[in-house]
C-alpha cells in the first residue's frame, strides 16, 4: 500500500499561496494525465448512456423497461463494489484500472454489434448491461483510490471538485454530441465512439509517472479483508453516517437524470432533442455546483453545509416535477444539478480526508454502491410512475430526501457540527 507521503515524493509540493486554489490539483502532472483521460472517458460514457436510454424508450415506449436496463447496469455495482474495494486495497491500482478499462471497451464493442447486427435485442442489451456493471464495480474503487496517490493531502479537495466538474462537463458535451451523432449517423455510432474513448484512458494511465505501489501482502483472507472494511466503518460512526448521507439521496433523487427520458417523451413531449437539452442544462448546473463547492472549500467541508446542499437538491426536484412546461422547468433543473454536485462533492471530500488509507478502497467502494442504488431508484421511480404518473413519482421520492436532511439536522448534532 502506498503511504500518504508517497505523492509528495513524485512531484514537488506547490507553495501555500497556491495550495488551496480551485484548480491547484492540475499543477501535478500525474493528476493532469489522469484528468485528461477521465475527461474523454466521461464523454464516452454519456454518449453510451444517452443513446442507450433513448434506444430503449423509443423502441419499447415502456418506462419499466428503461428502469430494468438501468437496474441491470447498476445492481452489480451495488452487489460487488465492496469486493472491488478489497481488490483495490490488495493489488496495484493502476494495473487494475487498465484491465477494467480494456474489459469495458470489449463490452462497448459488443453493444455496438448488438445494435447493428441483432436488431437491438433487449435481452442481449440486458446481458451486456450486467457485464458493464460488473466491470464498473471493480473500476470505481481503483479509480478513486488512485487519486490519493496523484496529489498531496492539501490538494485533495481541488481534485475531488475537479473530478465532479469534469464529469458534469461531460454531461453537457456527451448528450449534445449523442443527439448530433444519432441524428446524423445513427445510434450505433455513439457506442463505437464510447469504445474508442477507452483507448485514450489506457494510454494516459500508462503515462503516469508513479513508483510501484507498495502493497502489503495481507495474511488475512479475502473474506476477512471484506468484513474488516465493514468492521472499520462500524467503529467510526461519522464515516458510517457519511456513507448513509451518500446512499439515501442517490436512491431517491439521483434517478432524475435517467428519468428525464420519460419527461421528454411523456410529460413535455420534446423528443430526443429535449432530452439532450435538459440533460445538458442539469449538467451545466452541476458544473456551477462543483465550482461552488471548490470555491467554498472550508465551508464545503462542514457537515452543516453538506446537509443544506442535500436539502436543496431534493427541494429543486420537487419544483421541477411541478413545472408546467420544459422551459419553466429548465431553471429549476439547473438548480437541482448545482445542489446535487455541491452536496456530493462536499460529502466525498469529507470522506476522503477522514478515512484511513489502509481501508481507502473498501470505504470508498461502499460509497460507490450509490452507482447501483441509482438504477434501483430509477426502477422504483418507474414503477411508482405507473401508478401516480411521472410528476408525482419524482416529487414523492424527492420529498424523502428533504425530510431526511431535516431529520439529520435536528437529531444528529455531531454530523451537523462536523468539519475537516
Amino acid at each position: 500500500m502506498t503511504s500518504p507521503d508517497t505523492t509528495t515524493d513524485v512531484e514537488p509540493t506547490p507553495s501555500p499561496a497556491v495550495r488551496n486554489g480551485t484548480f491547484s490539483a492540475l499543477r501535478y502532472r500525474n493528476y493532469r494525465l489522469f484528468w485528461y483521460g477521465n475527461s474523454i472517458s466521461f464523454v464516452g460514457d454519456w454518449l453510451d448512456q444517452i443513446a442507450l436510454n433513448w434506444l430503449v424508450i423509443s423502441t419499447t415506449n415502456d418506462p419499466v423497461m428503461l428502469g430494468l436496463v438501468n437496474l441491470c447496469r447498476g445492481l452489480p455495482i451495488m452487489l460487488f463494489a465492496m469486493f472491488g474495494g478489497v481488490v483495490a486495497d490488495r493489488i496495484d491500482r493502476r494495473t487494475m484500472l487498465i484491465w477494467t478499462q480494456a474489459l469495458a471497451m470489449c463490452v462497448a464493442i459488443g453493444l455496438a454489434c448488438v445494435v447493428a447486427f441483432f436488431n437491438a435485442s433487449i435481452w442481449l442489451i440486458l446481458v451486456l448491461a450486467v457485464c458493464r456493471g460488473m466491470i464498473v464495480s471493480f473500476n470505481l474503487p481503483a479509480r478513486h483510490s488512485l487519486v490519493y496517490q496523484l496529489v498531496p493531502h492539501a490538494a485533495m479537495a481541488s481534485a475531488v471538485s475537479l473530478n465532479s466538474i469534469t464529469l458534469n462537463l461531460a454531461k453537457i458535451i456527451g448528450p449534445l454530441a449523442s443527439a448530433a451523432l444519432i441524428a446524423s449517423f445513427g445510434i450505433t455510432t455513439c457506442f463505437i465512439a464510447n469504445a474508442l474513448s477507452f483507448t485514450v484512458v489506457m494510454a494516459m494511465l500508462l503515462m503516469l509517472d508513479l513508483p510501484p505501489q507498495k502493497v502489503t501482502r495481507k495474511q488475512e483472507s479475502f473474506l476477512a479483508s471484506l468484513t474488516g472494511g465493514f468492521a472499520y466503518m462500524g467503529r467510526e460512526p461519522i464515516l458510517l453516517m457519511l456513507v448513509l448521507v451518500a446512499l439515501v439521496p442517490t436512491f431517491f433523487c439521483q434517478p432524475y437524470i435517467q428519468f428525464l427520458a420519460v419527461f421528454a417523451a411523456q410529460v413535455f413531449h420534446t423528443g430526443a432533442s429535449g432530452l439532450g437539452l435538459m440533460t445538458a442544462l442539469a449538467a451545466a448546473g452541476s458544473i456551477c455546483g462543483g465550482l461552488l463547492a471548490s470555491r467554498l472549500q472550508r465551508d464545503a467541508r462542514r457537515g452543516s453545509t453538506m446537509l443544506i446542499f442535500m436539502a436543496g437538491f431534493g427541494a429543486s426536484l420537487i419544483l421541477f416535477s411541478m413545472a408546467p412546461t420544459m422551459y419553466v422547468a429548465i431553471p429549476v433543473l439547473f438548480a437541482a444539478g448545482a445542489m446535487h454536485i455541491a452536496y456530493n462533492s462536499s460529502n466525498n471530500t469529507i470522506l476522503q480526508l477522514t478515512v484511513d488509507d489502509a481501508y481507502r478502497g473498501r470505504v470508498l467502494s461502499s460509497l460507490f454502491m450509490t452507482r447501483g442504488l441509482m438504477p434501483l431508484g430509477t426502477a422504483t421511480m418507474a414503477l411508482l410512475s405507473t401508478v401516480t404518473g411521472p410528476r408525482l413519482a419524482m416529487a414523492l421520492m424527492a420529498f424523502v430526501v428533504v425530510a431526511f436532511a431535516a431529520i439529520l439536522w435536528m437529531r444528529m448534532p455531531k454530523l451537523r457540527a462536523l468539519r475537516v
